[in-house]
């Protein structure tokens, strides 16, 4: 490389790939990790692709949104410290825009016929986005039987058999290390770039400049600590050392930040029966309604906590304009929602990147990769089930079993919007942004036809 090490590209090019990146971050992580792909492997060429697969492994036995802290793993590749900040910042700076302004419309305006109309095109077309997403993502790694046997044990322990996240991709990575030792291969990098593809700038077996060493790795957690906690500190301190919303939203969902494995969904239930039950910050159908909207919104699903936070914060903002502890609220969580996101990968890229060279951890996380295909697949599931339907089931006793939807609660406008998007998608081959754009119309539309 020619630039300085950090420098793979120029930081101002950067930026404007990620803020072009930031504004197609519809559909949740898989369709997020989609347009990264598309974007930074297979157009620009920047970043390998074996290279991007590992750090997506990384990512995701990470706590908290994995296509987020892909961006910042793959900013930091390519610009350092700062290239991992703006391209982290940019990935949820839209969504948070929106959603702010989402929020506000809905406390303000309540339910209105455009509103509604908007959102019947919006989720039908999300289960297109997502089950793209499945089908690029799976071409390209489940690249042994293997790998495709993992995928779909992944699938059926989260679908069916209700196994916690955590287990499903620790498992099977122990399950890719062990196949490893015996099956070599399956650890080998994708064999479907085309042969007169372009070297990417950042190379598959380059070595990143950054050391891991004891004094970076302390002087990085003590920074990112007091970053993390300074707010709600200050928070308190201004509360004259009580217990307010603030304080409360922000000791809650930094500790909830340390504990989402599986992305949005595998903590909304926590979330709702916390901020529900005991906080009293927004009613149970309100909880559905934010999902919703973080769901139409550019950036990671768990942005939903935006959301309960203003509604907490506009309802008891304690001394403030209750429109002002709204925006206050907001800010807050989600400060200390992604801070550690940007904690983690900095602590942790530099010494994931001395490992690449190892054949057993390649297995291992080639064994996750699969896992993440299955755990894309069973999201898929969701969404076509609670979109498509409006009522389900579920087959089989207490934990164990499958939900499945109630045919005869079929909607059929969502149908036709899923249909469309599906072919938008899949054979036409629009961009997300577009398909996003035309199904909200389409949704509109039929909404104000139906009735």
């Amino acid at each position: 490389m020619t630039r300085r090490a950090t420098q793979v590209v120029p930081l101002r090019e950067a930026t404007r790939a990620w803020f072009r990146i930031s504004l197609q971050t519809f559909g949740g992580p898989a369709g997020q990790i989609a347009v990264m792909q598309r974007e930074l492997v297979d157009e620009r060429r920047w970043v390998g692709e074996r290279r991007f697969l590992h750090a997506l492994s990384y990512c995701m036995l990470l706590p908290g949104p994995e296509a987020q802290q892909l961006a910042v793993y793959t900013g930091w590749l390519l610009n350092g410290w700062l290239g991992g900040l703006v391209a982290g910042v940019l990935f949820v700076l839209p969504g948070l825009v929106a959603l702010l302004a989402l929020s506000w419309l809905y406390v303000a305006q309540g339910d209105s016929v455009v509103v509604t109309g908007l959102f019947l095109g919006l989720a039908p077309a999300v289960v297109a986005v997502v089950l793209q997403a499945v089908l690029r993502i799976g071409g390209r790694s489940l690249r042994h039987p293997v790998l495709v046997a993992l995928a779909v044990a992944a699938f059926a322990c989260l679908a069916v058999l209700d196994v916690p996240f955590p287990a499903v991709v620790l498992g099977a990575g122990l399950v890719g290390w062990l196949v490893g030792r015996r099956v070599p291969a399956l650890g080998s990098p994708p064999s479907d770039v085309a042969a007169d593809a372009p070297p990417p700038l950042v190379p598959d077996d380059a070595l990143h400049t950054a050391a891991p060493g004891w004094l970076r790795t302390l002087a990085v957690l003590a920074a990112g600590l007091v970053l993390w906690a300074a707010p709600v500190v200050l928070a308190w301190a201004l509360a004259g050392g009580r217990s307010s919303v603030y304080t409360d939203q922000g000791v809650f969902f930094g500790g909830m930040a340390l504990v989402t494995f599986g992305g949005a969904y595998a903590v909304l239930s926590y979330v709702a029966e916390a901020a529900v039950e005991t906080y009293g910050w927004l009613g149970a159908g309100e909880m559905a309604r934010g999902l919703a909207l973080a769901e139409s919104t550019p950036g990671p699903l768990i942005m939903v906590v935006q959301f309960v936070a203003f509604l907490g914060g506009h309802r008891d903002p304690g001394g403030l304009d209750p429109w002002l502890g709204a925006v206050v609220s907001s800010l807050l969580v989600v400060w200390v929602t992604f801070v550690p996101s940007f904690l983690f990968i900095y602590l942790g890229a530099p010494h994931v990147e001395r490992l690449r060279g190892s054949a057993g951890l390649a297995a291992a996380l080639a064994g996750v990769t699969a896992a993440v295909v299955g755990v894309i697949a069973n999201l898929a599931l969701f969404f076509a089930v609670h979109t498509l339907f409006a009522d389900t089931r579920r087959v089989g006793q207490d934990h164990l079993g499958l939900e499945l939807p109630v045919w005869s609660s079929w909607s059929w406008p969502a149908v036709v919007v899923a249909a469309v998007a599906l072919v938008l998608v899949l054979r036409l081959r629009w961009t997300v942004l577009r398909t996003l754009g035309a199904c909200a119309l389409l949704g509109l539309g039929l909404h104000l036809v139906a009735g």
